[in-house]
């Protein structure tokens, strides 16, 4: 985002220095822009062209529009809106951080859009048809048909109905401006022209006072083109849109009536819908309060600011948690939802209404912008937790936020050090950090890119957010610069078999019971102890996986070295327990299973490498099976490939199942690797025995043993 406070449509020198030689043309020697209207807008076809609702909408009295007042006071439709095309190529005042009009750019991915957009072929966010290899750029779906557009175009093999929303909040249009405003290409005005009047005229707009349904079932499927996220990011970028366009030489008058009238009527519309809660009402509330800044001249402008920031404000405690993660418990969504409320806080500081957030606004952020930083493993990336899409966040993504956090808190080292690769700032040095509230936890051995970092997920899931997977107790490892652990990923946001699979409690590395699904209702992760001692992180969480049967999960992260997992499943009726694990795999370097030695290893030929190793204490029923499985970093696309186990053991009624699993880095020849691990505080209570009290092993490594222990508080 371009944090300098350009207006949307400066003045005298500052515009003619802007505009491109063709648009100078237009320009009087007075600064003002001479009026290019069209011969097939004069007379009777001109007025029957212009949306005169709109004049309805707008605040007549507003600085600027006198003009306009007075034709329509004549009856002058026709030169009312030659009058408003002619204020809003010259409004100024206004600051929008999103637009530059002085230094435009256009990126070479947002040039592809552009282009491709004149063939119809749209880009829609995750859905490119292929990659081209020659050029690295995406080649997008073309939604072309015998020289029309259609619509209702869904490629062949897309299920999820992520691209029938998506399209709907036409992505492409803005890359589309500032292509225009960098080359002067009219094509570029003429398409968005015929485009959108195609989308309008194929979608007619149903009302402003139309009420829809709450939101989710199957209700959104139907007119989802005027529901949710997708008119709030029309309208969001609608503003953008108009800003670099305004001056095109074949923007007319009516054109101008049919966009602005559309644009208040959808402004109207989502205020008659907001989402109960949801990272989508943040964005709703943001474009309402958006519109009501940056369009001052509608009549309801100051409703919409002072509304839309009034639901901001209400939502900032209810969206983020105590610890400060997002309810939704979705890293991406949390990324987003703080991106929504930082723009909303420039917007009101550059154009001065503060006073429509108050100064605690952004205070409030604070402890959720430390979360996205100590998510993020030392080479910027974040895993697939939950819904995340880790695809979509890069490392000149996050380091783009990272830079936003630290603008927000100047004083906040860990923010700049974020920012900066660690060039400026300072790290806050720990070792452990617990998100107990939301359940999420990091086990690290340092700062540096060589470091090992663990995150386990537990997620306390009390309001049964649909974007939280099933998979409490789940980890992941990166170590060197690789995950070793990716989780699944979501792959598709339809309730679908796609869906299932890569969410499914046997796809993450924690228990399950009798492979099934752990329930609604008992994804409520707990955090039982967390310390260190003698060098050694230990973390200890709980939850249940069904009713009265608890999973205990203890991660010793030894000597900062290795880890060690002890699990404790007790409770409840006789049943088959699983002990789920996934290891990153390729072709090239295949991951290794051994059946008789149960173990599982990597075969990277950097020397980078990991070995796993699981010891159970009962064999009853016992069994072991390989499992190979997809990993999904984005919406539609498999990223990798996994190779795991699953073991399977009996938990006798009203006992436990107890596992430890051994997770050792090496570079060395894995043959040469011996683990061992026992449990030792069974000698008298005999195996299977419940320990309510914790839990004690002695784990071998090579010739060294640790004894490894943990007690609670009865």
């Amino acid at each position: 985002m371009n944090k300098f406070a350009i207006s949307i449509l400066t003045l005298g020198l500052a515009l003619s220095a802007a505009c491109s030689p063709d648009q100078k043309e237009h320009l009087s020697k007075d600064g003002n822009i001479d009026r290019y209207l069209p011969q097939d807008e004069t007379g009777e076809e001109g007025a029957a062209a212009v949306s005169r609702e709109v004049f309805d909408l707008l605040n007549l009295d507003y600085p600027g529009l006198e003009n306009v007042k007075s034709a329509l006071e004549e009856r002058d439709t026709v030169s009312a809106a030659k009058n408003l095309l002619d204020y809003w190529r010259t409004r100024s005042g206004l600051y929008n951080p999103d637009v530059d009009l002085i230094t435009t750019t256009c990126t070479a991915s947002e040039k592809n859009i552009a282009d491709q957009a004149l063939e119809y072929r749209f880009y829609v966010r995750n859905f490119a048809e292929k990659t081209d290899a020659a050029t690295g750029l995406d080649i997008y779906h073309s939604f072309g048909s015998a020289g029309k557009i259609d619509w209702e175009y869904v490629p062949e093999g897309v299920t999820s109905q992520e691209f029938r929303y998506q399209k709907h909040r036409h992505q492409w249009m803005e890359p589309q401006a500032k292509a225009y405003r960098t080359t002067g290409d009219e094509a570029y005005f003429k398409n968005w022209v015929e485009v959108y009047g195609s989308w309008m005229e194929t979608y007619p707009f149903p009302g402003a006072d139309t009420k829809y349904p709450p939101e989710g079932g199957a209700e959104n499927d139907v007119d989802y083109q005027w529901k949710g996220l997708q008119v709030a990011e029309r309208v969001l970028s609608q503003i953008n849109i108009l800003s670099y366009y305004i001056y095109s030489e074949n923007f007319t008058p009516s054109w101008l009536t049919a966009v602005l009238n559309l644009f208040a009527g959808q402004v109207e519309l989502m205020r008659n819908n907001y989402y109960q809660t949801s990272n989508i009402l943040i964005t709703q509330a943001q474009a309402v309060a958006t519109a009501g800044i940056l369009m001052p001249e509608f009549k309801n402008s100051g409703e919409w600011a002072a509304e839309g920031c009034a639901k901001l404000k209400e939502n900032l405690d209810s969206q983020f948690l105590e610890d400060g993660v997002q309810y939704e418990l979705d890293p991406s969504y949390h990324i987003a939802a703080i991106a929504d409320f930082l723009e909303i806080n420039d917007l009101v500081k550059l154009n001065g209404r503060t006073d429509l957030l108050g100064d605690d606004f952004l205070a409030k952020l604070r402890d959720a912008m430390t979360f996205v930083a100590d998510i993020t493993y030392p080479d910027y990336s974040i895993d697939n937790w939950n819904d995340t899409r880790s695809a979509s966040y890069s490392r000149s993504v996050l380091t783009r936020n990272f830079t936003n956090y630290a603008a927000a808190f100047p004083g906040e080292p860990y923010f700049k050090w974020m920012a900066t690769g660690g060039a400026q700032g300072s790290n806050p040095g720990w070792f452990a950090k617990a998100y107990p509230v939301a359940g999420y936890y990091m086990l690290r051995s340092g700062w540096d890119t060589k470091s090992t970092m663990m995150v386990l997920k537990n997620n306390d899931n009390a309001s049964n957010a649909w974007h939280c997977q099933p998979d409490n107790g789940t980890f992941g490892i990166w170590r060197n610069g690789r995950n070793f652990f990716p989780d699944a990923g979501c792959y598709s946001y339809n309730t679908d078999s796609d869906r299932t699979t890569y969410a499914a409690t046997i796809n993450h590395n924690t228990i399950s019971m009798s492979s099934k699904d752990y329930a609604s209702g008992y994804m409520r992760g707990e955090l039982v102890k967390m310390e260190t001692k003698d060098g050694t992180e230990l973390l200890v969480t709980s939850h249940l996986i069904k009713e009265g049967v608890t999973h205990r999960r203890a991660v010793f992260f030894v000597d900062k070295e290795f880890f060690v997992i002890v699990d404790d499943v007790f409770g409840g009726a006789s049943e088959k327990a699983n002990f789920n694990i996934h290891l990153l795999s390729t072709a090239a370097n295949p991951t290794v299973f051994s059946e008789d030695e149960r173990c599982l290893y990597t075969t990277f030929s950097d020397g980078n490498n990991m070995y796993v190793k699981t010891f159970v204490e009962n064999e009853q029923d016992f069994a072991i099976v390989k499992k190979t499985s997809k990993f999904s970093s984005a919406l539609g696309e498999e990223t990798g490939d996994r190779v795991g186990y699953q073991f399977t053991n009996r938990k006798p009624a009203d006992k436990s199942v107890r596992l430890v699993t051994v997770i050792l880095p090496f570079s060395g020849a894995p043959e040469s690797i011996s683990v061992d691990a026992v449990f030792t505080d069974n000698e008298q209570s005999g195996v299977a025995a419940l320990h309510p009290e914790g839990s004690a092993v002695r784990v071998t490594v090579g010739s060294k043993e640790y004894a490894l222990n943990y007690q609670l508080e009865q």
